[in-house]
């Protein structure tokens, strides 16, 4: 009995360095994050490989530009759909959380977000879209070190360069080519709702850039955009 206790701490030990080394190698990277820029993201590698299972020379279209060559337009447009107390919170909007709990808990199943851009963000950098409690407890302690680590423009520069806008397309500045052919800078007003639309399925509206639904929230957006506070 004395061996499988001994053993069980041991494992139990190695579990945790492992954790901990985990936890160090995020930590590394955020930190190196905060002066450079990542040139890719974990969804962005998921996604070019799934791409490349159907065609082995597919790429992705992406191009980093910095916050400053972002037009105000689609901050605002993203802040308005996404996460309207961003510049406030601490990386987590409380009442938003509560509010996805009560639909998830009238339907009986995870359904609703709830989730800030710094959490998805640190979805996106670092973890595979499969929703577990794993993943999700992963989801806050990589939260906390982003708002803790960086400024909020920073995340949010970072955000509108990583997130997914198409079948392969990622961030503003080819989000912004691919759907107008203008650079992210150019975007106006009415595009930059658009684009803010699609995020939550931009694959789907991708193939479906009529969508009543689209259209819908497009309008929705654009009429919240003058409240919207960026950082």
């Amino acid at each position: 009995m004395k061996k499988f206790w001994r053993l069980f701490w041991r494992v139990l030990l190695i579990i945790f360095i492992l954790i901990l080394c985990y936890q160090v190698w995020i930590a590394a990277h955020l930190w190196w994050w905060v002066d450079h820029n990542p040139s890719s993201s974990a969804f962005m590698e998921n996604r070019l490989e799934a791409l490349k299972d159907k065609n082995p020379a597919a790429k992705l279209q992406h191009q980093w530009v910095p916050y400053s060559r972002i037009s105000n337009s689609l901050k605002q447009a993203l802040i308005a759909a996404e996460d309207a107390k961003f510049v406030d919170h601490d990386g987590f909007d409380w009442d938003g959380i509560q509010k996805a709990y009560e639909k998830d808990l009238k339907k009986g199943k995870l359904v609703s977000g709830g989730s800030t851009i710094s959490q998805q963000l640190a979805k996106n950098l670092f973890l595979n879209s499969k929703r577990t409690p794993w993943r999700k407890g992963e989801e806050v302690i990589i939260t906390v070190m982003l708002e803790h680590l960086m400024e909020k423009e920073r995340i949010f520069e970072i955000y509108m360069n990583v997130i997914e806008w198409g079948n392969g397309v990622f961030g503003a500045e080819a989000a912004a080519r691919h759907y107008y052919q203008i650079s992210a800078a150019e975007l106006s007003s009415q595009q930059a709702a658009r684009l803010a639309a699609m995020v939550p399925n931009p694959r789907y509206y991708d193939k479906h850039r009529e969508a009543k639904g689209l259209l819908l929230k497009t309008d929705i957006i654009l009429s919240r955009m003058g409240d919207a506070e960026i950082p």
